[in-house]
């Protein structure tokens, strides 16, 4: 599974967004992401991935920022 997919399958479940809305330019905020929310998806991310997210991290505002964000944290990782 990729960022991506891990985005539509958390939105699709924990929301009801239909997959096909969850597209890069798509405001996180549009599609219900709260703060709280953001939180939920990180911590899934790094349980799905193996990877702790930086405390200084920022906050993606679309879609296509929190896949960027995951595919650099996930290819680091790969890397080192």
């Amino acid at each position: 599974m990729d960022s991506i997919e891990l985005i539509r399958e958390f939105l699709g479940e924990r929301l009801g967004v239909a997959p096909a809305k969850v597209v890069s330019e798509a405001p996180l905020e549009g599609l219900g992401v709260d703060s709280l929310m953001m939180l939920e998806l990180m911590f899934e991310f790094e349980d799905r991935f193996g990877i702790k997210l930086p405390a200084d991290l920022k906050n993606p505002q679309s879609v296509g920022e929190m896949a960027a964000t995951m595919d650099d944290l996930i290819t680091a990782r790969q890397a080192a």
